[in-house]
């Protein structure tokens, strides 16, 4: 799982804005201000059938500030991304 969804920059972060662009979802910010400081992105990748998935989840960043269910404020009442 992402750290971001509880992390207090996600909405201004550049990591988490490409990592919403890997998964073609909305952007919460379309211009993101911060600079993470060494963010740790997993890349799952899986093969169903001829389909390439790839995964992509930020589990490490020097910036995290936790802020317990940030994204879901963000977005209330959408599912959060896991």
């Amino acid at each position: 799982m992402c750290i971001c969804v509880n992390c207090h920059y996600v909405d201004r972060c550049t990591t988490y804005h490409a990592v919403e662009g890997q998964h073609q979802q909305p952007h919460l910010t379309p211009s993101p201000t911060f600079e993470a400081v060494e963010p740790t992105i997993n890349v799952n990748i899986r093969q169903r059938g001829d389909e390439i998935e790839m995964e992509w989840d930020v589990v490490g960043c020097e910036s995290f500030a936790e802020e317990r269910g940030k994204w879901a404020k963000l977005r209330p009442g959408e599912l959060v991304p896991t």
